[in-house]
């Protein structure tokens, strides 16, 4: 019985190992047959990358085909293939397709290891997937790779195969083929490469950035020996050859920035980048990879921001500007200046640049506070103050030019008048860590120490940071994520990414930030002049209708961050080597440019408010006492608070002469009739 039972079991055994040979072999045969059926694919590709502005217009085109020069098998140097075959696959030859020895070998090894590292394609696969795929890693994508792979090895030589993926293969830096390739390392002809010169390109395409020698010289020499080595192993070179190779000296040829005048250069590099980062590829494979990028780009903002830069910066200052303007509602990046002049410098300083913001980081302050019991007519005292630290030393900030009010003042008129006092002391009141926790509230994601002068805009941040702060004040306290692409379409026709609109979820308190909104429209507002003159006062009659912000200067930065409800603004000028501005004009060029932008870009719009939440009111108070303003008021703004946190009292330090000896008592009682 056990002897049938065993010969049972190996009947069927060997019944489903047939069964599944057969399976396969029909699998196989079937792939070989729709290969055929489908015949030779096409081997002609475009790989421009076009970029288009919010309104689908083409703002820039990068190289694709016009960067691809082909060349016959013929005219490339033998070391150039020699390098190649050995190097990407040294059964090019012997295989149709697939190197099974190799698949399994990776199979292994990447069980061993625990990855999926290890690659086995073919330069075969690869001419495939270069020429009709995206480098997504799915099952789809193997399957199609298979069937292209079948059909290049069935319908064209292998020399054919060879010639198309030399021509077509990356080499970085936007050089796609080996004849581009070659020019772009060496300003010579592919032809022409010597041993040197060949076996440090075929190192370049296993990872275009990382083997690069203009990116790191010495990893690419060492690839480079390794290769070298592999061909004397393989007896391609001699020792004689192998030491030569060795001993040269390659000279690069040099590149200069393309002279020729893009839309938005800055914001077109920002778009690679966030391209290659939402497909998971290199930006050079973004640069030439022929997608189609929808951005965010505004290109009429765009150009009313270059030229206003243009037109209030003097030509022959050395000064710096960066800027940027977001859509609050959904954080579309829609203007961006990066330099002044990108020919001569790449470096986007409205992303990159780590700098102090000064006083225009107190509004991250001042919410804090309203979170801990503060009102616009919170008063403290504004004259000099020395703080003693738990370390036992001594802070003492300073107002602008040494003025100060010697008397109590205002929260909403601290804002406006950038009290610096008043700003640490409610500092050292709530403690810095609430600052620093607030300041994240807001997106600021710099390194911040939660120390008392933390208040004045002392960390360094970018441009782009507090623009997204203020922008969730514009937005009335929702999640907001800064972006430049809406959708990316490959060069297939298949979208490949598309952004969702999602409504940012509520972050910060509303009412709080209306509060704190409103206040920073006092900036502007001459009715809040006390001890010195608002700090918007420069540009306030420029502007025809109510923004909101705020400024700050260091010694050697300036900024201006404001907002409408439709749009928030931050530009920062300075010094690349931060040397101090010691213009008096250097230090206005901020709120010059943001107020001129501004009102261009709101130009053709109908003026907005922003919207009062529920559980608000707005009360006429008097600047100088914080309390409800009365005709006798020399002046009076209206100020918003929380409902229930409004004052009662009346202001009575203006009343006539003849009516300042009068009882004041029977005064608050008329008052308290029309309350």
């Amino acid at each position: 019985m056990g002897k049938g039972l065993k010969k049972f079991k190996s009947r069927l055994l060997l019944k489903i190992t047939m069964w599944l040979i057969a399976v396969i072999l029909l699998g196989i045969g079937a792939v070989y047959l729709i290969s055929f059926l489908l015949g030779p694919p096409e081997l002609a590709i475009d790989q421009n990358t076009v970029l288009y502005d919010s309104e689908e217009e083409v703002i820039g085109e990068e190289r694709g085909t016009q960067n691809r020069q082909w060349v016959d098998l013929d005219e490339m140097s033998e070391e150039v293939v020699a390098a190649t075959l050995l190097t990407e696959d040294q059964n090019f030859y012997d295989h149709h397709g697939f190197d099974i020895k190799r698949i399994f070998g990776a199979i292994i090894k990447d069980i061993q290891t625990w990855s999926l590292k290890e690659g086995a394609s073919t330069l075969t696969q690869q001419y495939a997937r270069n020429l009709y795929l995206t480098h997504e890693k799915s099952l789809t994508r193997k399957l199609k790779e298979a069937f292209y792979t079948v059909r290049l090895e069935m319908f064209y030589t292998k020399e054919e195969i060879l010639e198309g993926y030399l021509n077509t293969i990356y080499y970085g830096h936007g050089a796609y083929g080996i004849e581009v390739a070659s020019n772009y390392f060496y300003n010579k002809s592919a032809s022409d490469l010597t041993l040197a010169e060949a076996t440090m390109l075929a190192g370049i395409p296993k990872g275009p950035t990382y083997y690069s020698p203009l990116n790191d010289e010495d990893r690419a020499q060492d690839r480079q020996k390794q290769i070298l080595a592999n061909l004397l192993d393989k007896g391609i070179i001699d020792q004689k050859a192998y030491e030569s190779a060795l001993r040269q000296k390659l000279i690069y040829a040099k590149h200069t920035p393309d002279q020729q005048e893009k839309i938005a250069p800055h914001f077109q590099d920002t778009v690679i980048q966030e391209a290659g980062k939402l497909l998971e590829i290199e930006q050079e494979e973004v640069r030439a990879g022929g997608y189609s990028i929808y951005t965010t780009l505004n290109t009429t903002q765009q150009k009313l921001l270059e030229q206003q830069v243009k037109e209030t910066v003097q030509s022959e200052s050395d000064i710096e500007i960066g800027a940027l303007a977001v859509d609050p509602e959904n954080g579309a990046i829609t203007a961006m200046i990066g330099g002044r002049d990108y020919t001569e410098s790449v470096f986007n300083r409205a992303t990159s640049a780590m700098r102090m913001p000064g006083s225009s980081f107190k509004p991250f302050l001042y919410y804090a506070a309203l979170e801990n019991g503060y009102t616009p007519n919170t008063m403290l005292m504004s004259k000099p103050t020395s703080f003693e630290l738990a370390d036992g030393n001594v802070y003492q900030p300073s107002n602008f030019n040494g003025y100060y009010a010697n008397e109590q003042i205002t929260l909403a008129q601290a804002i406006a008048l950038s009290d610096n006092v008043y700003a640490v002391k409610t500092n050292m009141y709530l403690g810095p860590e609430r600052l620093v926790d607030s300041a994240r509230a807001f997106g600021i994601t710099s390194k911040l120490p939660a120390v008392p002068s933390l208040a004045l805009g002392t960390a360094t941040v970018n441009v782009k940071e507090m623009v997204t702060g203020y922008g969730i004040l514009a937005n009335g306290g929702q999640e907001l994520k800064e972006h430049t692409i809406e959708k990316i379409v490959d060069r297939h026709g298949k979208t490949v990414y598309e952004k969702k609109e999602i409504k940012g979820k509520q972050i910060l308190d509303p009412q709080k930030t209306f509060v704190l909104t409103q206040m920073l429209t006092g900036m502007f507002d001459r009715e809040l002049d006390g001890y010195m003159s608002v700090t918007g006062s420069s540009v306030s009659d420029q502007l025809s209708r109510i923004y909101a912000g705020k400024s700050g200067t260091t010694d050697s930065d300036s900024w201006m961050i404001g907002y409408s409800p439709s749009l928030v603004t931050g530009v920062w000028a300075g010094y690349d080597d931060n040397r101090p501005m010691e213009k008096v004009a250097e230090s206005s060029y901020t709120k010059q440019i943001w107020a001129g932008f501004m009102e261009a870009a709101h130009a053709d719009h109908p003026v907005e408010n922003f919207n009062a939440p529920s559980g608000v009111v707005g009360i006429p108070i008097d600047p100088e006492t914080g309390l409800r303003a009365t005709p006798y008021c020399e002046s009076s703004r209206v100020m918003y608070f929380e409902k229930g946190t409004e004052p009662e009292a009346y202001c009575t330090d203006h009343l006539h002469q003849e009516e300042e000896n009068e009882d004041k008592s029977m005064v608050e009682e008329l008052f308290d009739l029309f309350r």
